[in-house]
């Protein structure tokens, strides 16, 4: 006797004690019995056919009613069964993207690694944090052979895997440029073109890059359409908002970025972002770029790197520590 006939045999006889005695030991070897049938790949509706056939040796004069409920608990268990399988394949494959996602990710911050440098006479504080897996936002730092140091800051519209490669794509673009390249306009004008012939037309990039050159406490900047950032004076205790002009990566091949320069001051600041700063929300509520500057100026005592952290914490609070957008704050102040 195979272990299908067996398990059929037990089946009847533990149904036919549970109905006499309702004894819970019944109960416990169908628990058995179910393991057996899970390791023979028996489906809901053939378990459901073996009760019913138990039922009609057990108790062949069975009220018509009952049979044909049982009948219709069949054709239910069938239409169950397919709709779990289907379930268990979407489920194995959702797993495996997971897992695929998660090595992007991981290789993700691998290849987009950056060291924030140290800079006699400058604090640098950085945070960014991915709303999901990959990020779509992207910082990096050069130093220049003469002593300058270049900072760029870029959000793509369009996230995932296709984000990570462009987001990569761009930042071997960079490393791979001459040092006598590397004043702002070069690099976005550089960049643009590599976007333009080499990311989807949907995909478009917006990047901020600067160049400090601290023997000249000058700091030299251009931008391609990303979010304005501010700079801080310290004489005067207020916030100007960077003001730029350029258009995004990727869109005309012969795009032209102006540069700007500002002198950077003792206890003056640049603070750059990317619109998951001021775009947070509350509830249903887009916060103003004004209360950005006003947690900004509260913890403006702390370390330039302590400041970023607690402007992130107060705005992953404000949104339930839920972000709707990838979070990068960058802040350069150049010490007193």
């Amino acid at each position: 006797m195979d272990n299908i006939k067996l398990d059929a045999v037990n089946y009847k006889e533990l149904l036919k004690l549970f109905i006499e005695t309702q004894d819970e030991k019944a109960l416990y070897g169908a628990e058995q019995i179910t393991k057996s049938f899970i390791k023979q790949n028996i489906l809901p509706e053939e378990i459901v056919n073996l009760h019913i056939q138990a039922l009609a040796e057990l108790y062949p004069n069975v009220y018509e009613e009952v049979q044909r409920a049982m009948n219709f608990l069949v054709e239910t268990m069938i239409s169950y069964g397919l709709a779990m399988q289907e379930y268990q394949t979407l489920r194995e494959k959702q797993l495996e993207l997971q897992s695929e996602i998660s090595v992007a990710a991981n290789m993700q911050k691998t290849l987009l690694a950056t060291t924030t440098p140290k800079v006699e006479g400058l604090e640098i504080g950085v945070i960014s944090v991915p709303a999901h897996q990959m990020n779509g936002d992207y910082y990096h730092f050069i130093r220049c052979k003469d002593g300058s140091i270049g900072v760029a800051l870029a959000d793509i519209i369009g996230k995932g895997i296709p984000a990570a490669l462009s987001m990569s794509m761009i930042k071997y673009s960079m490393d791979s440029f001459p040092e006598q390249s590397m004043e702002p306009k070069s690099i976005l004008k550089s960049l643009n073109r590599v976007v333009e012939r080499n990311v989807d037309p949907s995909m478009f990039i917006t990047m901020f890059y600067g160049q400090y050159v601290p023997h000249e406490s000058m700091f030299h900047f251009s931008s391609a359409g990303h979010e304005p950032g501010f700079y801080f004076s310290a004489k005067e205790k207020r916030f100007y908002e960077i003001e730029t002009k350029g258009l995004v990566l990727g869109v005309s091949p012969d795009s032209e970025y102006p540069q700007y320069k500002q002198k950077i001051d003792k206890g003056d600041m640049i603070v750059l972002l990317t619109d998951g700063v001021t775009e947070c929300r509350k509830d249903d509520r887009f916060i103003e770029r004004e209360e950005v500057l006003q947690i900004i100026e509260q913890h403006m005592h702390l370390p330039a790197q302590e400041m970023v952290q607690q402007v992130y914490k107060y705005f992953e609070q404000l949104q339930d520590f839920q972000l709707r957008d990838d979070f990068t704050l960058i802040i350069m102040r150049k010490e007193v």
